[in-house]
């Protein structure tokens, strides 16, 4: 199976967000060979995760190189991702360096489509949430200015509304 066919059963599975759902796989009909790579100048699908500690009620977030904002682990599908759970999991490894992380069950958190500055136009993210190791220790990849864990009230001060959605759907996804 190739990615595009995981990414289309992945969002035919997702039950939230119902038009930007079918915005996705109206997407990806349009664009059968290019639409989950960067070089789809009319959008792509990323995948990104929330990386979380539930035991210490945080997150941690990137302050992005590119975009100068906090934001969660994730960036572009790459040929060797076999499903978007795993691009959303190689994603948050490699740039927030913490090793151990699981993907939180149930797949997507939820999606965020979003402009972006460049040739390409858009962003259609599949947002994911990683759970940290009790022992997380995390690392500065090349991709950030600063990384760094926020107590899930602190993320509205310092991240916009997107984050903030992905870490209050999180939130509601996480065992009591």
């Amino acid at each position: 199976m190739s990615l595009r066919d995981d990414a289309v059963l992945v969002l035919k599975a997702y039950e939230h967000q119902e038009d930007l759902r079918q915005y996705y796989l109206d997407h990806l009909s349009a664009h059968p060979e290019d639409g989950m790579w960067k070089a789809c100048t009319d959008g792509h699908v990323t995948a990104s995760a929330l990386v979380v500690d539930p035991s210490r009620g945080r997150v941690l977030l990137t302050l992005h190189k590119k975009l100068g904002m906090w934001l969660q682990m994730g960036g572009h599908c790459e040929p060797g991702d076999r499903t978007l759970a795993d691009a959303a999991l190689r994603e948050a490894t490699e740039e927030s360096g913490v090793r151990g992380l699981t993907l939180l069950p149930g797949g997507p958190v939820r999606l965020d489509r979003h402009p972006i500055p460049g040739p390409c136009t858009q962003h259609l993210d599949v947002q994911y949430a990683a759970v940290a190791p009790p022992d997380a220790v995390e690392a500065l990849s090349d991709e950030s200015l600063d990384l760094r864990w926020f107590a899930y009230d602190e993320v509205a001060g310092v991240a916009d509304a997107s984050v903030v959605r992905l870490v209050e759907a999180t939130r509601e996804r996480l065992p009591v």
